[in-house]
């Protein structure tokens, strides 16, 4: 919608005599009622006879009402509207309006030209405005540029009127031969016939391609056909192998739980077992440590008694500062022979009852220390060997220790600090030793406070 479309309907509307002031903001939102008064009053000044139902209270007589309006204007006088938009009733609506209203005008403006003349008519009933006359000076003022223009093009032709005469004159003035002219008459006549037979070719060459090309599509049609009543045969009946592929299909489902659940199990055992070896690795370290610790407090207690029985002699307080496995028999402090706090007895056994009982002693111990050992499959210690060759070499080592000449009782010593067992031939050793080697398990465990429990 333009303001000029607008300006121009109100005042037409105004020039044909509506009852009702239209204002230039009526269409600046949907205003139905408007439209179809407007419609009607129009049709009824095209023709008063003709009968329109008025009714537009809901949308089936709103729809109805625009097509009767627009079929009776194109049958009647010839003008096509576009009900869409006289349907919407804004802006868009004005210009649908202003064909009507434009026809009407002008036959009243003719009329009014006419009745000016005869004078029969009274132009009385008409009261024309000076704004009405708007759209009369803008067609002048359209119409004095365009002359303007065209008289300044004329002025340039005119201008060369000099140099054109004289060509034209003696364009004139040459004589006309008749042969050449008939020649190249004979040759356009010719060229116009070739150009014509030409077209008549590709004409009847795209006749006979359409002719082919309605042949293939036929030829393409029964195909289809043909592959669609097969595509029905083969859908209405059952494949052979499809029994077989459903019982195949269900024992594949059953394997296939069996397999889930096997792998459930499988992945539920072995986290099982991670947390079993885990477990044991835990109490083999825990072992470990705790045989660290009795080793430690073992070679602190042999060294806290050394220190407690060389006291009373310079000599022996000079010595005990080396550990005892390293010093002599003449040198370790109350080896002598005639001063020693423990006299090394024979007694009347026989050799093989103690020996077994000498051997007896050294295991005993060692099963004490051992305690709480994990199985074989974790392997290692804390010096680096393996205890289960410590111990089945245990005997042999004491077995080395084993004079032939005086048969003295075989004490082993402590751990050494490399972890391995150690025996030395001695007459005599302090008792305190000889009594923490001969104490029973519970003893041995009272060494640290709490036992293994306290670790």
């Amino acid at each position: 919608m333009s303001f000029r479309d607008l300006r121009n309907f109100t005042e037409m509307m105004r020039a044909l005599g509506y009852p009702r002031n239209i204002s230039m903001e009526n269409f600046r939102t949907p205003n139905f009622g408007l439209v179809s008064e407007v419609l009607l009053w129009l049709v009824k000044r095209y023709e008063p006879q003709t009968d329109i139902p008025s009714d537009v209270e809901t949308e089936q007589d709103r729809v109805f009402f625009i097509k009767a309006v627009a079929q009776f204007m194109a049958t009647k006088a010839h003008i096509k509207l576009n009900t869409k938009k006289l349907y919407q009733a804004d802006g868009h609506a004005v210009k649908e309006l202003l064909k009507i209203t434009s026809v009407l005008y002008n036959a009243m403006m003719t009329k009014g030209m006419e009745g000016s003349k005869t004078g029969e008519e009274d132009t009385s009933k008409f009261k024309f405005d000076i704004s009405s006359k708007i759209a009369d000076l803008k067609a002048a003022r359209q119409l004095a540029s365009e002359i303007t223009s065209k008289g300044a093009y004329l002025y340039d032709l005119l201008g060369k009127e000099v140099e054109l005469r004289k060509l034209r004159t003696e364009a004139i003035a040459r004589p006309l031969e008749i042969n050449e002219m008939e020649k190249v008459m004979r040759i356009a006549i010719k060229e116009t016939l070739a150009q014509v037979q030409k077209t008549k070719d590709l004409l009847n060459n795209v006749a006979s391609d359409e002719a082919n090309l309605e042949a293939k599509i036929e030829k393409r049609k029964l195909e289809l056909e043909r592959n669609r009543k097969r595509l029905q045969t083969l859908q209405s009946v059952r494949p052979a192998f499809m029994d077989e592929y459903e019982k195949v299909e269900e024992e594949l489902q059953k394997q296939y739980d069996i397999y889930l659940e096997k792998f459930r199990n499988l992945a539920y055992l072995e986290q099982q077992l991670e947390d079993h070896h885990r477990m044991e690795q835990e109490r083999f370290e825990e072992a470990e440590n705790t045989l660290r610790l009795m080793q430690n407090k073992l070679k602190e207690e042999e060294k806290r008694l050394l220190k407690t029985e060389s006291q009373p002699g310079e000599p022996e307080a000079a010595l005990s500062d080396k550990p005892a496995w390293s010093l002599s028999p003449s040198e370790r402090p109350g080896t002598g022979n005639d001063d020693s706090d423990i006299d090394i007895q024979e007694d009347d056994e026989p050799d093989s009852e103690l020996e077994e009982r000498r051997l007896s002693k050294p295991r005993t111990a060692m099963e004490v220390l051992m305690q709480g050992r994990p199985s074989k499959r974790v392997v290692g210690t804390m010096q680096g060997g393996d205890l289960d060759d410590d111990m089945e070499a245990a005997p042999a080592l004491l077995g080395k220790c084993k004079t032939s000449s005086s048969k003295k009782q075989l004490l082993p010593s402590l751990l050494s600090t490399d972890g391995s067992l150690g025996c030395q031939e001695q007459s005599r050793i302090p008792r305190a030793s000889v009594q923490l080697l001969r104490r029973p398990r519970e003893s041995q465990l009272q060494l640290q406070p709490g036992g293994l429990g306290g670790q």
